[in-house]
C-alpha cells in the first residue's frame, strides 16, 4: 500500500471517530468579589492577597448545588486552590496526613494531600500527594502549584511563601440537570493548638461549564 492510500485511510479513521462539541455552557462562575453566596452551603469569606475568597477552611467544607443545567454529556469544573500556612503533606500521625478532597455529587474526584513546607537543598522534604490522589505517591512539597510565592494568612502571615495556588480542573461526563459540587478537608494538627491558624484552605474563581457533544 503507498503512502498516499495510507494517508488518505488514516484521514477517513481519525475524521470518523472525531467528536465535535456542539455547544458550552457556562452554568456558574463567581470571583466573590460581588457578595453572592446563595446556592452555597456554609459559605464564608475573607480578604486574601487583595481578592475576596471563600474560605478559609480548616477540617470543615462547603458545597455548591446549580440546578437547572442545559442539556449536556460532560461537565467541566475549574477553580483556584489556595493552600495556606503549615500543610504537612503525607506526614504520618499526629502532624499529618493533611488531606483535601473535592466530590461531585456524591462521587469522588479528587483525593491528595499538600506540603507546604520549605525543602533547602539537602534536606528531607514532608512530601505531598498532588497531582496524584493519596495515597501511594509520594511527591515533593508543591508539586504542581502554579504559585508559590504568596503571603500565608496566619501562621505564616509573614512568609512570603506561606500560600501556595494550584489551579484545579476537571473534565468528566455528566448529564443531569442538576449538579453538586463539595470540597472539604481532614486536617491534621499533632501539637498544634491553633487549628485553623496552623493550616487552613481557601478556593475562588470557580467556574462550572457544561459541554453538550
Amino acid at each position: 500500500m503507498n503512502q498516499k492510500i495510507l494517508f488518505i485511510l488514516s484521514s477517513i479513521v481519525f475524521f470518523s471517530c472525531k467528536t465535535n462539541v456542539n455547544n458550552e455552557a457556562e452554568v456558574y462562575s463567581n470571583n466573590f468579589e460581588n457578595g453572592n453566596l446563595s446556592s452555597i452551603t456554609n459559605a464564608t469569606t475573607t480578604k486574601f492577597n487583595n481578592n475576596t475568597v471563600l474560605g478559609n477552611y480548616n477540617n470543615s467544607n462547603f458545597q455548591l448545588d446549580i440546578s437547572s443545567l442545559p442539556e449536556h454529556e460532560l461537565v467541566t469544573i475549574a477553580f483556584d486552590l489556595y493552600i495556606h500556612d503549615s500543610w504537612d503533606g503525607n506526614a504520618p500521625s499526629p502532624e499529618g496526613p493533611d488531606l483535601w478532597q473535592m466530590m461531585v455529587d456524591g462521587e469522588e474526584y479528587v483525593s491528595t494531600t499538600f506540603s507546604n513546607q520549605e525543602c533547602p537543598a539537602g534536606n528531607f522534604c514532608t512530601p505531598q500527594s498532588f497531582p496524584k490522589d493519596y495515597p501511594n505517591n509520594n511527591n515533593n512539597p508543591k508539586a504542581g502549584a502554579y504559585q508559590t510565592d504568596l503571603p500565608g494568612i496566619c501562621l505564616w502571615k509573614d512568609k512570603p511563601n506561606g500560600t501556595t495556588l494550584y489551579k484545579i480542573s476537571k473534565t468528566f461526563k455528566h448529564s443531569k440537570s442538576t449538579l453538586s459540587l463539595k470540597c472539604s478537608d481532614k486536617l491534621a494538627h499533632g501539637s498544634s493548638l491553633s487549628g485553623i491558624c496552623d493550616e487552613s484552605w481557601s478556593v475562588d474563581n470557580i467556574s462550572v461549564k457544561t459541554i453538550a457533544l
